[in-house]
């Protein structure tokens, strides 16, 4: 019996990339068998669970970079807190990306095109792996994690119109089920649960850490 992988080995850059490419090939194969994909997406649903459920009336799309920077000893995860004076998700953690565009060519295109926009990042340095499926927000968005290889080094510069900062978290960490914890707030008078994955000081929660639970339950659940 082969004996299991430690943490190390499981998350070593060369073993989550065969893995990720692997998980979203299935993904991708299993989507093209069926019959039309275009009306429907997932969300994390209150039981920690993620659950394939139909595409609102009205929803406007748009599409993230999940960017898994390949350091030699480790991958982690490139991620960016929004402007304090944005119009929606003001301040908050989140993916690089934002509205599809007509010039866009596909929802990847659209998210190294925002990741330039927002933080300088050179599309030459990045290797497609693969789409998560379109992730449903209650703001309205349908919103397609587009997931990538970076290769370092990465040099950035922010633009400040729309993000405060950038910084990296080991992908590890967001894919320990141990770091996902739930929480409950009341929003218009109606109680919502949503994820969290506290960082130091930082809080990863909402969109992005469902999109993050999303990852871990295509690649490890």
């Amino acid at each position: 019996m082969q004996a299991a992988a430690t943490s190390e080995e499981k998350f070593s850059p060369l073993a989550v990339f065969d893995h990720v490419r692997a998980r979203l090939e299935r993904a991708a194969d299993r989507q093209g068998n069926r019959r039309s994909s275009s009306g429907a997406g997932l969300f994390t649903m209150m039981d920690g669970s993620v659950e394939t459920v139909a595409e609102p009336e009205r929803s406007m799309a748009a599409a993230v970079l999940v960017g898994l920077i390949a350091y030699p000893d480790e991958i982690k995860i490139l991620l960016t807190q929004r402007a304090a004076a944005l119009r929606v998700h003001a301040g908050q953690i989140a993916f690089p990306g934002g509205k599809i565009e007509q010039r866009d060519e596909s929802p990847l295109g659209a998210a190294l095109r925002e990741a330039q926009e927002e933080i300088g990042l050179d599309a030459r340095q990045v290797e497609p792996l693969g789409y998560l499926e379109p992730y449903f927000t209650g703001t309205g968005f349908r919103i397609v994690p587009a997931v990538v290889k970076i290769t370092p080094p990465v040099a950035l510069t922010i633009n400040p119109d729309e993000v405060e900062d950038i910084f990296e978290v080991p992908f590890a960490f967001l894919m320990d089920q141990a770091n996902h914890a739930l929480h409950t707030r009341e929003f218009e008078g109606v109680s919502r649960q949503f994820y969290a994955m506290p960082y130091g000081e930082r809080h990863i929660w909402g969109v992005t850490a469902g999109i993050l639970r999303n990852l871990y339950e295509r690649l490890y659940s």
